[in-house]
């Protein structure tokens, strides 16, 4: 496996457990087919009643259309690689807060005006990894009975600023742009109604919300650091209406008139042209328009610029240097039979066999002292004999394990075989050579994990930078952090420090402890890259230890 990225690579998309692929065509998928070029042809009503426009390469035709906002297929396919809208948290300090907020576009503009295509081409334009496209789409409300029954009769106004939940559209924003991991709804047009499932979207460097009424909430406003408003002619953008609702939506032509002379043109005229005055751009002509497209994009960088954001090792190695390691760290007893086995593993010439034999005794034994710390509380029970005996049972809803990829992985077989019926996660956090920066790149979790109690595990822990991102990534995840266990078998000062300064609730649980890391940041004198002794692998010379089971 390659353990190692460039800001070229294909990013891997994260996905949680449970979440099943989407089979209906999202928004953001109809209008990429409804990018039109003004007089190119694909305007005229002619066009209007052909089975599908042509599909980008990565979408395939599909039957109904649901809004959403895109963390699976990727969004652009490029000459360079492909970019993902599945973004990953901003980065955080040693204190565990992030250095900077994310840097929010919005683009507003009626309906059809080419907003997503304008998004798209800013996206590519830009050509960073990390990159979240937020839909107004998503945040219809839930329409009742007979605003149903209206909707069907093309008698109900989807174009009103009362349509949509701008309390939960604020709320997820700001969340977002902060780097938090957020639920946005899914809102299926042919039923008016939003599904059960909502999609998990987490913080990214760039964030690009559109809708209509982007620009109509004081609160939403205050929340974009760029304005851009999409001015495309009415005429154009009627004849996209119709070719998106007719053959996207299944709605007869009447129909989709009868709306938008009733709602469609009043509310835009009412509601959306009048917010140009608050504009930083305009943009004529959508998509087309590559001068302005350009400036917004240089603009863009140029804010990106100063924002940069830059993981400092070496901060991490002297923040904490003299200082006595923490109260919520707990290192196992060096029993003989501990100190023999970290004598056989820490050798050089022990075969690969014996290094995961006792590796895994290493691991049994650290599982057990890690529960021995859960909280317990006092429950009777009967014996075969009739008796009561006064025992203790886990005070608390269930334990998850999630693993740090990929030596992280071998301690699950240790935990599933003293904690039953387990839930396992998994998180994989690599290196960025170009920047040095760790990187999330997959991230799989157990559903609803507030109430849970986390075992997280890793092999080694250095300067504890890969510990930090995953526990950083977990308290987004509405885990108490409290409740976060970091285990890892081989720990430096450094990493102890590190991650008890960030987040002093978490308790830190490892069978020994080393004072030093080298120039290169292993641990001294260490136990070599773990996952390479363990998977027989041979690690690439410029091989970080986070991205094999070294940590860094």
């Amino acid at each position: 496996m390659a353990m190692t990225t460039s800001q070229n690579d294909v990013q891997v998309q994260q996905k949680e457990e449970g979440e099943e692929d989407d089979q209906s065509m999202s928004r953001s998928d109809s209008l990429i087919c409804l990018s039109l070029i003004r007089g190119s042809g694909e305007d005229s009503l002619d066009g209007l009643m052909r089975p599908r426009c042509p599909l980008t390469p990565s979408l395939s035709p599909r039957k109904r259309t649901t809004s959403q906002s895109k963390t699976e297929p990727p969004l652009l396919r490029t000459n360079k690689r492909t970019i993902y809208t599945a973004g990953r948290p901003p980065w955080y300090n040693v204190t565990g807060t992030t250095f900077k907020e994310a840097f929010v576009i919005g683009l507003c503009g009626g309906s059809a005006s080419g907003k997503t295509t304008v998004a798209n081409k800013i996206i590519e334009a830009l050509d960073v990894p990390w990159v979240v496209l937020l839909s107004m789409d998503s945040f219809y409300k839930v329409l009742s009975k007979e605003e149903q029954e209206l909707a069907a009769r093309n008698e109900y106004n989807f174009d009103h600023p009362d349509a949509f939940d701008f309390e939960l559209l604020v709320t997820v924003l700001r969340k977002l742009k902060k780097g938090k991991s957020i639920k946005v709804p899914v809102y299926d047009f042919t039923t008016h109604n939003r599904r059960k499932e909502w999609k998990t979207v987490y913080g990214a460097n760039v964030v690009i919300f559109e809708g209509i009424l982007a620009f109509a909430n004081k609160e939403l406003l205050k929340l974009l650091d760029m304005k851009v408003f999409v001015d495309t002619d009415s005429d154009i953008r009627l004849v996209r209406r119709l070719k998106r609702d007719i053959t996207d939506r299944g709605r007869d032509i009447t129909g989709v008139i009868k709306q938008y002379n009733k709602f469609v043109k009043p509310a835009f005229e009412q509601y959306i042209e009048p917010t140009v005055q608050v504009a930083d751009i305009v943009v004529p002509r959508g998509g087309e328009n590559f001068v302005a497209l350009d400036l917004i994009v240089q603009h863009v960088h140029s804010q990106l610029e100063k924002r940069k954001l830059r993981w400092d090792i070496s901060a991490l190695a002297s923040a904490h240097q003299g200082q006595p390691l923490p109260k919520t760290l707990s290192v196992m007893e060096s029993t003989p039979q501990v100190r023999g086995m970290h004598t056989i593993i820490r050798n050089k010439e022990t075969s690969r066999d014996e290094f995961i034999f006792y590796s895994k005794r290493l691991m049994r034994l650290l599982i057990e002292h890690a529960l021995s710390f859960l909280p317990l509380k006092p429950v009777s029970v009967e014996t075969p004999q009739g008796t009561v005996y006064e025992g203790k049972r886990l005070s608390g809803k269930r334990i998850t394990g999630v693993s740090i990829l990929r030596a992280g992985e071998t301690m699950e077989q240790a935990l599933m075989a003293v904690c039953k019926d387990i839930r396992l996660g998994k998180i994989l956090i690599q290196t960025n050579h170009d920047t040095g920066e760790p990187e999330l790149h997959y991230l799989r979790l157990p559903k609803d994990l507030s109430e849970d109690y986390v075992i997280l595990m890793d092999s080694t822990v250095s300067t504890g930078a890969a510990a930090l991102m995953a526990v950083r990534v977990l308290l987004d995840h509405d885990v108490q952090e409290d409740k976060i266990f970091l285990l890892s078998l081989l720990m430096a000062e450094m990493g102890v420090h590190s991650v008890a300064y960030a987040f002093p609730k978490v308790r830190i649980i490892t069978t020994a402890v080393d004072k030093n890391v080298n120039d290169e940041f292993h641990i001294i004198p260490g136990i070599g890259n773990f996952g390479d002794r363990y998977f027989g692998t041979d690690a690439p010379s410029d091989c970080y230890e986070s991205d094999d089971g070294m940590d860094y």
